[in-house]
């Protein structure tokens, strides 16, 4: 067999000729030795890195112990688990799934049975254009990528689209629409390309304020903006404000599927047994990596860490590529960072791995930076050192070739 064969994979990702055989810390191993700087984190899950000891220790025990049992029962580490983020959030209580499409599509129905408790027959939920919230049929539809949902109509009816950080688009629809139900954002757009609100503790206010008014449920996505990247536990406390309903899943877990929808005591008493549910939902073993995550996160304080290097990073990058007229902006919030190109710059990420960098470009023309929490000052003098000869390369093959 093809060290790198496809064939018995079905053909849903471009996947780069490359192969992990283990990870520590920031870096990633190939199977030939060759080692990477992890810059992409699994996509904003890796929280802890990679092989993180304690973490590591933690799983082996529970693996010892137990791994799976059912929700008919109750679990332990589930409570202690859903206990730790009420308390960070302020929210009411957590149902728990397997990832972020999970999580938001729980947070989809949970606002449509509010809706029926209001006696509303079609309600719609107001979402965003270049949002990305999953692949189920309902985060999909909710989802404002046609790329993404193309060849999958008929998509669900109940949902209508804003633009991104536009509050007089939503202030107009409240005032000639009587059967919205909710606003659904990310925070930070991450998909659609590390897009930030102009500022979003008044974006946040904003929005928090329309929902009140109208009573409207604020659904805040945050499987990507969550658990330090931003530098606050949610990107959402970068404001006042609180969620009726959060989902959470990606750095979670630092790699253990598990997701999260959190909601408030409103949302909360619509809901009885048989509702909704997931078989392997806050099971043993990704709980107890979940209050793993936190604990390590808080007892190294990883996401003031998340912030600091974020800075860092981002300015360090503002200064190396503002003479580059390719370079159209910088952007982002703790260790969430967006390098927006005026061309595509696919190509970035096949090109990266000859430089020992693991990146990822999304939106065609979005260099996305989310590597692991615990990244440090030594890792990001490595990263700006080989990106600038990255760039170089692109230069020469792509930009003047």
């Amino acid at each position: 067999m093809h060290k790198f064969d496809n064939s018995f994979l079905a053909n849903t990702y471009g996947r780069l000729p490359i192969s992990f055989s283990h990870g520590e810390g920031m870096w990633l191993y190939a199977e030939d030795g060759k080692k990477y700087l992890d810059m992409l984190g699994g996509v904003a899950v890796n929280t802890l890195g990679h092989s993180h000891p304690q973490f590591i220790a933690g799983l082996k025990d529970q693996i010892q112990k137990l791994i799976h049992t059912s929700n008919y029962y109750f679990i332990k580490e589930q409570q202690l688990l859903a206990k730790e983020l009420v308390s960070i959030t302020k929210m009411k209580s957590v149902f728990f799934s397997n990832s972020g499409c999970e999580a938001n599509e729980a947070a989809i129905k949970f606002a449509r049975l509010y809706g029926s408790k209001k006696k509303i027959t079609e309600p719609e939920i107001i979402v965003m254009e270049n949002s990305f919230h999953g692949r189920t049929m309902a985060t999909l539809t909710a989802t404002g990528n046609r790329k993404a949902q193309a060849g999958f109509e008929p998509l669900l009816k109940g949902f209508m689209r804003v633009a991104f950080d536009d509050i007089p688009s939503i202030q107009n629809i409240a005032k000639s629409k009587n059967n919205v139900i909710a606003i659904m954002l990310e925070p930070i757009q991450g998909e659609g390309g590390i897009n930030t609100p102009h500022n979003i503790e008044n974006y946040l206010a904003e929005l928090r304020k329309i929902c009140d008014e109208n009573d409207w449920l604020l659904i805040l996505d945050e499987v990507q903006t969550g658990i330090g990247r931003t530098g606050k536990f949610f990107a959402f406390q970068h404001s006042k404000i609180i969620p009726d309903i959060l989902s959470s899943a990606k750095g979670l877990g630092s790699g253990v599927p598990i997701g999260a929808t959190l909601i408030n005591e409103k949302v909360s008493n619509v809901i009885e047994p048989g509702k909704h549910g997931s078989t392997f939902g806050g099971n043993p073993l990704a709980c107890r990596a979940g209050n793993l995550t936190i604990k390590i996160l808080q007892d190294n304080k990883l996401q003031q860490n998340a912030m600091i290097m974020g800075k860092k990073l981002l300015n360090l990058l503002s200064m190396q590529l503002k003479s580059k007229g390719y370079i159209k902006e910088i952007r982002g919030l703790g260790l969430m960072i967006g390098i927006e190109f005026t061309v595509s710059c696919y190509q970035l990420m096949s090109m990266a791995l000859s430089k020992g960098l693991l990146i990822n470009v999304t939106s065609e023309r979005v260099v996305r930076l989310v590597p692991p929490l615990i990244i440090g000052e030594e890792e990001i003098s490595y990263f700006m050192q080989q990106f600038e000869l990255l760039l170089k390369d692109f230069e020469k093959e792509v930009v003047n070739g």
